[in-house]
């Protein structure tokens, strides 16, 4: 293409045609919600990794927990056997 028939393209019915689209693509997704949907996927994720993060340091909480339990247990029945003997 030369630089004419370029300048021709840009200027004519069709180029202003491509200047239009995204911006009236753009105000119907925010008419109909669609950018509103967007931003709440975003800010579910983040709230989903929150949640994925703290049920993680509760699972920590948790193992640690059975683990003592299980030495208490262990130093009981030691004891026990102990008196026992």
């Amino acid at each position: 293409m030369d630089r004419s028939t370029a300048d021709r393209w840009r200027a004519g019915p069709l180029g202003l045609l491509c200047r239009i689209m995204p911006v009236a693509a753009a105000v119907l997704c925010a008419g109909c919600g669609l950018a509103g949907t967007a931003v709440a996927t975003g800010t579910g994720a983040a709230a989903e990794v929150q949640q994925a993060q703290q049920a993680k340091q509760i699972e920590d909480r948790v193992k640690s927990e059975v683990d003592q339990a299980q030495q208490a247990a262990a130093q009981q029945r030691k004891d026990a056997e102990a008196q026992s003997q």
